[in-house]
């Protein structure tokens, strides 16, 4: 075998669980051979350069093998090598991942927490019958 379908590869290879995923992947043009887009059916060889994003992680991979079956992690791993630009890319963007601020804590609306609701009513009771956050409590006339 000298040649295989694309998607057939990157399910071999286990980039994407199901081959109708690598497929749907492919058509939504995430998927580079050779610097051109990729259909389906492109057939891939030995020594293609394979450009694949999964997610926000972007993989660029050589081709070193050809498999129609999908084997077990270690063998499917024999069948590409990752270069070196992209696995420093890759580590550099989970550091920047990790360094992030977490999403939830810039949220300023919406529904209060439980922790939230409570702040909030025991403020509430503080006030009484005031509605005024004047500290003066005599009527002004």
């Amino acid at each position: 075998m000298d040649k295989l379908r694309i998607d057939k590869w990157l399910w071999a290879a286990r980039f994407y669980k199901t081959r109708s995923l690598a497929v749907e992947e492919i058509g939504k043009g995430r998927v580079e051979v050779n610097g051109q887009q990729a259909k389906p059916a492109r057939e891939v060889k030995v020594g293609d350069t394979v450009l694949l994003r999964q997610g926000a992680v972007q993989r660029e991979v050589v081709v070193k093998g050809l498999s129609g079956m999908r084997g077990p992690a270690p063998v499917a791993r024999q069948l590409y090598e990752e270069t070196a630009a992209s696995i420093e890319a890759r580590e550099r963007a989970a550091e920047q991942r990790r360094l992030a601020p977490e999403p939830a804590l810039s949220i300023e609306q919406g529904r209060p927490t439980k922790r939230g609701r409570r702040e909030l009513d025991d403020a509430r009771r503080g006030w009484g019958d005031r509605w005024s956050a004047s500290v003066d409590d005599t009527p002004k006339r």
